[in-house]
């Protein structure tokens, strides 16, 4: 599977949030903490729910959180 076209800020977020574990967010946004492994490393796609999810966590827009590489388009 290639990689999606987006990056993420979640690790940084996480650290930022009082060092906040993969299993704290995966808890305050309905997933495992594999799956928020998995976003954070870019080897999995969130649902547009999961991602506003996510971001709504650490109190930031969604593209602070995600940012879109045009040049994978």
């Amino acid at each position: 599977m290639a990689k999606p076209p987006f990056s993420n800020d979640i690790r940084t977020l996480r650290f930022l949030a009082g060092e906040m574990t993969q299993g704290d967010l995966g808890d305050r946004v309905g997933v495992t903490r594999q799956t928020i492994a998995a976003i954070e490393q870019g080897k999995y796609s969130p649902s547009l729910e999961v991602a506003f999810r996510i971001a709504r966590a650490f109190g930031k827009p969604l593209e602070t959180v995600f940012q879109w590489d045009d040049a994978k388009d």
